[in-house]
C-alpha cells in the first residue's frame, strides 16, 4: 500500500507528465498489432496504458526547456505525444497490411478472388487465404514476444524522445514511405511461389487447349488451379513462417530508425 501511495502521490504532483505519458502509451493501441484489434476490450487497453503510465511517470523527467503552463503549449505537447505513439504503432501495423495484400494476390490467382469473408474483429471483408495467414502471423507474433517489443519500443522512446521534444524532420517522410513500401515487398515474397505456380498452370492449360480443342478447359482449369494453389500454400508454410519472423524482427530496427528521426537533436521542427 505504501508503494501505491507513492505512485499515486507522484501522479497527482506531476499530473501534466502523467497525461503526456498516458497519451503516448494509449495512442500505440490505435493501429498496432494485437493491441489495436477490436476484440481487445477497451477497458483493458485503457487500464494497461494507465498502469504503464503510472509506472513510467516516476522515472520520466520533463525537460527543463519545456514550458507546459499555457493551454497552447500543453495542447501542442499532447498532439506531439499522440503522433509519436501513432507512428510507433504504424511500424508494427505494416506487417499485417502485407499479410492481407499477400492473401488478396494469392486468392486472385487461384480463383478465390470473388470470395471473401467478414472478419468480425476488424469488421471488413478479407480474403480467405489472408485469414489463414493472419492467424499464423498472430501466433508467430506472440511466440517471439512481438507484443513485448512494441511496449519496449514505447518505453525506450522516452529516453530517445523526451516528453514534448519530438521533432518531425524532412527525413521522416521518405522513411515512412520506405516502411510503406515494405508492405509490397513482404507481400510479394509470400505470394510469389503461388503466383508462379498459377502462371505455370495457365501456360500448361493454354497448351492443352491448343492441342485438345474439344476439352472444356474452364471445367478442368478452375478446380485444378484451386487444388494446385492450396497445395503450394501448404508446402510454403515453413517459408511463410521464416518471412514473417524476419519481418517482425525488422520492426525493432525500423522503430529505432523512426525514433532517431524524431529525436530533438535532429534538424527539423514540427
Amino acid at each position: 500500500m505504501a508503494g501505491l501511495d507513492i505512485l499515486m502521490g507522484g501522479m497527482l504532483t506531476n499530473i501534466e507528465i502523467f497525461l503526456l505519458v498516458f497519451v503516448r502509451m494509449s495512442s500505440l493501441f490505435i493501429i498496432s498489432p494485437i493491441f489495436g484489434r477490436r476484440n481487445v476490450p477497451s477497458i483493458f487497453k485503457i487500464g494497461f496504458a494507465l498502469m504503464v503510465s503510472v509506472i513510467l511517470m516516476n522515472v520520466v523527467e520533463l525537460p527543463v526547456n519545456v514550458n507546459l503552463y499555457s493551454i497552447y503549449d500543453f495542447s501542442i505537447a499532447v498532439f506531439k505525444e499522440f503522433i509519436v505513439g501513432l507512428v510507433l504503432g504504424y511500424v508494427g501495423f505494416v506487417i499485417l497490411s502485407a499479410i492481407y495484400l499477400a492473401g488478396q494476390l494469392i486468392d486472385t490467382q487461384i480463383g478465390f478472388g470473388i470470395v471473401s469473408v467478414i472478419d468480425p474483429v476488424s469488421n471488413i471483408q478479407v480474403p480467405i487465404t489472408a485469414t489463414l495467414y493472419y492467424g499464423l502471423t498472430m501466433v508467430i507474433f506472440l511466440t517471439i514476444n512481438g507484443h513485448h517489443m512494441l511496449i519496449d519500443a514505447v518505453v525506450r522512446s522516452f529516453n530517445i524522445i523526451p516528453i514534448s521534444t519530438a521533432v518531425f524532420s524532412q527525413g521522416m517522410t521518405p522513411q515512412l514511405i520506405q516502411i510503406m513500401g515494405m508492405v509490397f515487398i513482404i507481400a510479394f515474397k509470400i505470394s510469389a511461389p503461388i503466383i508462379a505456380a498459377a502462371l505455370i498452370c495457365d501456360v500448361a492449360l493454354g497448351i492443352l487447349s491448343r492441342t485438345m480443342p474439344q476439352m472444356n478447359i474452364f471445367f478442368v482449369g478452375i478446380p485444378l488451379k484451386i487444388v494446385l494453389g492450396l497445395v503450394v500454400v501448404m508446402i510454403t508454410i515453413p517459408a511463410f513462417i521464416s518471412i514473417v519472423s524476419f519481418s517482425i524482427d525488422n520492426i525493432n530496427e525500423q522503430t529505432n530508425t523512426v525514433m532517431n528521426l524524431m529525436a530533438p537533436q535532429k534538424v527539423g521542427s514540427f
